[in-house]
């Protein structure tokens, strides 16, 4: 299997928009599906600095990329970690047939690479309905660091689960 992770192109974007769509059945990412926005712009969002795909075999296959921090999840960050100097990780995903083969570790580490690079911590957040990606992620060198509640998240799901990466050397695979 040969995996390539590079930055995104817009011609990438109807691509994402299927791999996005068959993963979720099985991922139950995103949470709310169908979406109440276009796919495109769950893909693309304000506040992107950044977005990667990995391509096996030269067929897109999965995406990740940096945000600045919203409103919403900002301060709860801050107050949990004492700083401003932060980047999220999200929208990170990958076809159901390559779960489990470290193509999401590509991803998560071009993503927080790139954010350490930058001069700050990486964080995320997770509904915890997601046991996998929680045990993934801890299993990386995640710490939970506080729970919110955003405008946008059903009232029957728990508060989202933020996570920080203390040590980048260590989430590596």
């Amino acid at each position: 299997m040969s995996v390539v992770v590079r930055e995104r192109r817009a011609e990438d974007l109807p691509v994402l928009v299927e791999v996005l769509a068959a993963q979720q059945a099985s991922s139950g990412y995103p949470v709310r599906w169908p979406l109440p926005i276009p796919v495109r712009d769950f893909l693309v969002r304000p506040g992107e600095e950044r977005a990667w795909v990995a391509e096996r075999d030269g067929a897109v296959v999965g995406h990740a990329a940096v945000y600045r921090l919203s409103e919403q999840l900002r301060d709860p960050f801050v107050a949990a970690l004492g700083t401003d100097e932060l980047a999220e990780v999200a929208v990170l995903f990958v076809a159901h047939d390559v779960v489990g083969t470290g193509v999401g570790g590509w991803l998560l580490d071009t993503a927080v690479d790139w954010i350490v690079a930058s001069g700050r911590r990486p964080v995320l957040d997770v509904v915890p309905t997601h046991a996998r990606a929680l045990d993934v992620y801890r299993h990386r060198g995640w710490q939970v660091v506080g729970e919110v509640r955003p405008v946008w998240l059903a009232p029957d799901f728990p508060a989202l689960v933020l996570m920080a990466l203390s040590d980048p050397a260590a989430g590596r695979r």
